[in-house]
């Protein structure tokens, strides 16, 4: 498939950005390679394949959602400067 300067035109005009007219030579020739790349890739048979949500058919693994881990508060605190109720006391910052 072959993409003109009207065409690349009116994509910039569509996507508003700015093209100089020196660049749309090479912007059509990329496109038309692009297209013609996917038209070459649309021309496979892909008859009997199954569509695929992964390329890898992987399982991912999971845990129990439990507690593995406990905390003593009291020890984490116990350097701290001014402790209330197991919150740490810090200055005022705004006034």
């Amino acid at each position: 498939m072959s993409i003109g300067a009207a065409e690349i035109k009116g994509i910039a005009r569509l996507a508003r950005i700015a093209i100089d007219d020196g660049d749309i030579a090479r912007y059509a020739g990329q496109l038309s390679r692009i297209l013609s790349y996917v038209e070459a890739m649309n021309a496979v048979d892909t008859t009997g394949v199954e569509p695929l949500a992964h390329a890898i058919d992987a399982v991912a693994t999971t845990r129990p959602d439990a507690v593995t881990e406990t905390v003593d508060r009291a020890a984490l605190q116990a350097g701290a400067p001014q402790v209330q109720e197991g919150y740490y006391l810090v200055p005022r910052v705004i006034e």
